[in-house]
């Protein structure tokens, strides 16, 4: 009966992991947080053009559901922590790759995606060891507010069935990051067993002074400052006149086009083919210009659109 007795409480709290929930792991969503801040500070240092990273999901599911969702579609590096005598997992799905190998070599989004169910070579496999560096690190440096572990890079799995981390049936927390670059997009997603969290939870249940819905102001201030520098086009549209195709195919040399409009016609002003202001037409020291004279949507609405494409 003693021996019973002093079993049970560890019983419970294996029952008890196995039911992780996340509303009460406060810190959980913020190391994610700021591994995906970490991450994409690192790529705009080795990137041209701007990188974005934010978390999508946070969850518990079954390792071997995890790991059959990104069969033949993603690269894994299984992660060894010492301190917690455990494996984790980080992956890209091929969406993932793809962006990035177009970042790292200068790519601008004027060529179409690439849209290939190919193995990946041993290029892409290469430049995603050093993403996964890179990600490593970032993880590493999110998680020194509640454990100072070191995480140590192990090999890289193309089948996911070689890259078991524990039992498949066993629960694990899986963190999905969504990547934004140059009109592309892709997903790194993070498995940590719930064995491994089960030392750590009265950290992870307790938000760190200083953390919790506060912002990083610096992070903050350069995204803002990132945001104003961004360089977009605005088309000044006089007149718009629909014709058809018949009578585009005979156009020549020295057609004219008689259009309706006026000096006095208002001109809207469009950015990706969204009207933004209503402006009137002059001219200043030789040059045309435009006065712009009042909004055609509101903005709030015009920019979300803008910078959701």
């Amino acid at each position: 009966m003693a021996q019973a007795h002093h079993l049970s409480p560890i019983t419970d709290r294996l029952l008890d992991a196995a039911g992780n929930s996340i509303e009460r792991l406060p810190m959980l969503p913020i190391i994610f947080d700021r591994m995906a801040r970490v991450f994409a500070d690192t790529m705009r240092q080795r990137a041209a053009s701007p990188v974005f990273v934010s978390v999508s999901y946070i969850g518990n599911d079954r390792i071997g559901d995890i790991l059959d969702e990104n069969e033949a579609n993603a690269l894994a590096a299984v992660v060894y922590t010492p301190e917690w005598d455990t494996r984790l997992l980080i992956g890209f799905d091929r969406d993932f790759i793809f962006s990035m190998m177009e970042v790292l070599f200068g790519a601008d989004g004027t060529e179409p995606p690439i849209d290939d169910e190919r193995p990946f070579s041993n290029i892409e496999t290469r430049v995603a060891r050093s993403l996964f560096m890179d990600a490593i690190k970032a993880l590493e440096d999110a998680l020194k507010s509640i454990s100072n572990i070191t995480l140590k890079f192990e090999r890289i799995e193309t089948r996911m069935d070689f890259a078991v981390i524990g039992r498949r049936n066993n629960s694990a927390v899986v963190g999905r990051l969504l990547l934004q670059a140059i009109g592309r997009g892709g997903e790194m997603f993070v498995v940590v067993p719930h064995s491994a969290l089960t030392p750590l939870r009265q950290n992870l249940a307790q938000v760190v002074s200083g953390e919790g819905n506060n912002r990083d102001k610096a992070w903050t201030q350069q995204f803002q400052a990132e945001i104003q520098r961004t360089q977009i086009k605005l088309d000044a549209v006089l007149e718009e006149q629909t014709i058809t195709l018949d009578r585009l195919a005979d156009l020549k040399i020295g057609d004219v086009i008689q259009l309706q409009a006026t000096p006095r016609s208002k001109v809207s002003l469009q950015c990706n083919r969204q009207p933004l202001f209503s402006c009137s037409m002059g001219q200043s020291e030789g040059s045309y210009c435009l006065q712009v004279e009042e909004q055609i949507h509101q903005k709030e609405d015009i920019l979300d659109d803008i910078l959701s494409r």
